[in-house]
Formats: C-alpha cells, sequence, structure tokens
C-alpha cells in the first residue's frame, strides 16, 4: 500500500538522521510514496517522486531568493511591509499563521518584525525548522531569523487557544487558489498538492484571526481572486501579481 510521504537518506552517513525524522513524523522509511522527504548533506528536501517530477523543495535562508531579497528587495518600500504597518520607528509584532516555507515571514524578520509562524503541515513545518536550524547559525542571518519562531499545530485552533499577549498583526496567506505563473512557485504547488490540498477553512481562519490581532489582520491574495468571505477589508494594496487586504482594528503607533 502506498503512503503520500515517505523519508530517505540521501546517503548512508544520514541514515540515522533519517530514523529519528521517521519516528517523529509518523513516516515510513521506505516503500511506495508519492513524496519524499530527503534527509542530506543539505539538510531536509522534499522531492515529488515519479515522472517528470521537477527538482526537490528546500527551505534556503542564505543563498538563492531570499537572499537576494534580503540584499536587494527594497527594504520597508516593499509592499509587504507597507501591508503590516512597517513605518519609522513602527516594528509590529507579527503572527504569520500559514508560514509555509517562511519567505514572508524572513521579510518581516530581515526588516526589524518579531514574527511568530504557525505551519500546520507537519512536513512542510519540518521543512521550515531544518531552514531555520541552518540559518541560525551564520554569522550574517542568525540574528535575522533570532526574531522568527515557529509553532505548528492548527492555526485556528491556536489563534483561538492564544496564550500570553496578543500579535498586534496576524498576517494570513492562505496556499490556494494561487495562480502565480512563475516556474518556482509552480513547481510548489505541485509538490505541496498531494500534501495540503485546499485550504477551504479560510473563512474560519480569517475570523480567528481578526478575534486574536489588537491592530490588525493582513490577508495575502492572488490579485484577482476574490476577498475571503466574512467582514470586508478596511481597504487593499495592489501589486502585479498579489494584493493585501487590510482589515484595521487599531492604529499602530511608536
Amino acid at each position: 500500500m502506498s503512503c503520500v510521504v515517505r523519508i530517505e537518506p540521501l546517503a548512508a552517513p544520514f541514515a540515522e538522521e533519517a530514523a529519528r525524522w521517521a519516528a517523529r513524523l509518523g513516516l515510513p522509511l521506505a516503500g511506495e510514496a508519492e513524496l519524499a522527504l530527503q534527509v542530506g548533506e543539505d539538510g531536509l528536501q522534499l522531492q515529488l517522486l515519479g515522472d517528470d517530477a521537477p527538482g526537490p523543495v528546500r527551505v534556503d535562508f542564505l543563498e538563492g531568493a531570499a537572499a537576494h531579497r534580503r540584499q536587494f528587495g527594497g527594504g520597508s518600500g516593499q509592499m509587504i511591509a507597507k501591508a503590516v504597518g512597517i513605518a519609522p520607528g513602527i516594528r509590529p509584532q507579527v503572527l504569520d499563521a500559514t508560514a509555509g516555507l517562511g519567505r514572508d515571514a524572513f521579510v518581516l524578520a530581515t526588516l526589524g518584525c518579531p514574527v511568530q509562524l504557525i505551519e500546520r503541515q507537519p512536513v512542510i513545518a519540518a521543512l521550515l525548522e531544518d531552514g531555520l536550524a541552518r540559518a541560525a547559525r551564520d554569522l550574517e542571518v542568525g540574528p535575522i531569523v533570532a526574531r522568527m519562531q515557529l509553532h505548528t499545530g492548527n492555526a485556528i485552533d491556536r489563534l483561538r487557544q492564544w496564550q500570553g499577549e496578543a500579535p498586534q498583526v496576524v498576517y494570513l496567506d492562505p496556499m490556494f487558489p494561487h495562480r502565480d505563473k512563475t516556474a518556482l512557485v509552480k513547481k510548489e504547488m505541485r509538490v505541496f498538492r498531494p500534501l495540503v490540498g485546499d485550504d477551504d477553512d479560510a473563512p474560519a481562519l480569517l475570523e480567528a484571526a481578526l478575534a486574536l490581532a489588537s491592530h490588525r489582520v493582513v490577508v495575502k491574495r492572488p490579485r484577482k481572486a476574490p476577498v475571503i468571505e466574512g467582514p470586508k477589508p478596511g481597504y487593499s494594496l495592489e501589486g502585479k501579481s498579489s494584493r493585501y487586504d487590510i482589515y484595521p482594528k487599531k492604529k499602530l503607533t511608536a
């Protein structure tokens, strides 16, 4: 009988670590599967199996797109920065309740925001945990990811049962229905679809976010997608492919 994900070491020295991940995630080390969570010298990566499969997906805050955006992304002039309320002297506490691979959270942490992340899919959370751990050992990026704290579990439940100080901003980016045409995003959608399916509970997630956030909720959507069912946003910021729907509750101040 096949399963969705199996764990596999990419070389013999990683067999022990692979066995630890298999035990922790409750996944098999062998057998038919749609995806393989692979363990190697570069950490964890998720590989779609079968003919015509794209390359693996991994979390890397040190090189590639994340590094380029950190260095050349436009700083606090980026639309995501405006959406969450970054301004001179204002770096809000953000809860990213749909963390995924942590890209948006990393941008916000780079800009100085403390960011808590929730990822409900255990395999994606494992990729993110691994990427954060590798980045933490880097002299330049370590202080940035030190501002990022990962939680796993169902975001709606975690928002409803939140303990301690409420985040000023709750940020939501429901994974589907993204229609981004970039090859990278298309590859990730192919890899993640067997794991995640569709985010059918976005209205409940928005409701829980609005109940928790002290200052605002921000929802990232494909530019032409409808707003999430529920209260209407106060205003939106629109870019070439994405849109940020903002639900203000209280003015952010320095």
